[in-house]
C-alpha cells in the first residue's frame, strides 16, 4: 500500500511542482506585497506592514471608475452573449446540409487576432475628420444623428466595448453548445411528439436540461474571462484608457505596474487580490445556484 502511495505522489510530482511555481509561490508573493506600505521599487524597501495599499486602492477613483466599467461589462455581456450563442446554437442544429460549413465560419472570428478585430470596429465606428464612420453612415440613412463612439459619451463607450466583447466570444460558445446539443439523445425528443409536445415545452423540459452543464460552464468562465478584461479595451480606445474612462481591474493592475503611472507594486497587488476576491466570490454564488439548477 505505501509503494501504491508513492508512485501516485511521484505520478503527482511534476503537476504538484508546476502548480507551485507558477501559481502558489506567485500568489503568495502577491499577498506579501500588498501588505507592505511605501513600497519603493528602486531600493526594494518599505516602511510598514498593514492594509494601507487597499484603502488606497478603494479609495483611488480610477480604480473606482475600472470597477464600474468591468462590472457593466460582465452583466451585459456574460447573458447576452450565452443567450444569443444558445440561439444560433438551436438554429444551426436545426439545419442539415452544410451545418459543419456554417460552423467554421461562426468560428472564424474567435481565431483571429484581438487586436485585429479591434482596429475593425474602430474603423466601423471612429469618427474622423474625413468620414463619420459606416455605422454613422447607417444611422445617418434613418434619421439619427451621428455618435462618436470612440472618444464620445460615455454610454456610446460602453456599447461599442460590450458589441466587441460580444462578437469575440461568440464563436467559442456557439461551438460549445453546437456539440452539446448534438449529444442529446434524439428519443427524447421522438418520445416528446408522440405525446404532442410543443416545441416550447421540449426546449424547456428536454433541451436545456439536458444541456445544462455546457450553459453552466460557459457562464462561469464568462464571468472570469468579462473580468478579465483588458485588451479588448486596448483594441477600441488605446492605451490610455484611463484618459478614455474606459479602464478595468486588469488594466489598473497593468497601469500600476507599468502604465503612465506605473512603479507601485504593492498597489497592483491589492487590485489584483480585490479582484481575486471578487471572482472567487461570484464563482461560489454560482456554483451555489448550479446545484438546483444544473442537471448532470
Amino acid at each position: 500500500m505505501f509503494k501504491k502511495n508513492v508512485k501516485a505522489w511521484l505520478y503527482l510530482l511534476p503537476a504538484i511542482l508546476f502548480l507551485g511555481v507558477f501559481m502558489v509561490y506567485p500568489l503568495i508573493d502577491v499577498l506579501i506585497y500588498s501588505l507592505e506600505e511605501g513600497y519603493n521599487s528602486a531600493s526594494q524597501s518599505y516602511h510598514g506592514v498593514g492594509l494601507f495599499n487597499f484603502s488606497y486602492v478603494l479609495h483611488d477613483p480610477y480604480f473606482l471608475q475600472a470597477v464600474k466599467n468591468t462590472f457593466v461589462l460582465v452583466i451585459v455581456t456574460v447573458p447576452l452573449s450565452t443567450i444569443l450563442a444558445l440561439f444560433i446554437s438551436l438554429g444551426l442544429n436545426s439545419i442539415k446540409p452544410l451545418r459543419h460549413m456554417y460552423q467554421t465560419i461562426y468560428f472564424l472570428p474567435y481565431v483571429t487576432n484581438t487586436l485585429a478585430v479591434g482596429l475593425v470596429f474602430m474603423v466601423l465606428f471612429k469618427k474622423t475628420p474625413y468620414s463619420e464612420g459606416m455605422v454613422n453612415l447607417l444611422l445617418n440613412w434613418f434619421g439619427a444623428s451621428s455618435v462618436d463612439f470612440i472618444d464620445g459619451p460615455y454610454w456610446a463607450k460602453m456599447f461599442v466595448l460590450c458589441f466587441y466583447t460580444i462578437w469575440v466570444v461568440l464563436p467559442f460558445k456557439v461551438l460549445i453548445l453546437t456539440s452539446a446539443l448534438a449529444s442529446v439523445d434524439e428519443h427524447l425528443y421522438k418520445a416528446a411528439r408522440l405525446d404532442n409536445t410543443p416545441k416550447w415545452r421540449m426546449f424547456t423540459k428536454i433541451t436545456l436540461p439536458m444541456i445544462s452543464p455546457m450553459v453552466f460552464y460557459l457562464v462561469i468562465t464568462g464571468f472570469i474571462g468579462a473580468f478579465k478584461a483588458y485588451s479588448d479595451a486596448v483594441a477600441l480606445f488605446g492605451t490610455d484608457l484611463n484618459a478614455a474612462g474606459m479602464n478595468t481591474i486588469v488594466g489598473y493592475v497593468y497601469d500600476m505596474l507599468y502604465g503612465n503611472s506605473g512603479g507601485y507594486p504593492s498597489f497592483a497587488s491589492a487590485a489584483a487580490l480585490i479582484l481575486f476576491a471578487i471572482v472567487l466570490t461570484i464563482t461560489c454564488i454560482n456554483l451555489l445556484i448550479s446545484k438546483k439548477h444544473v442537471h448532470y
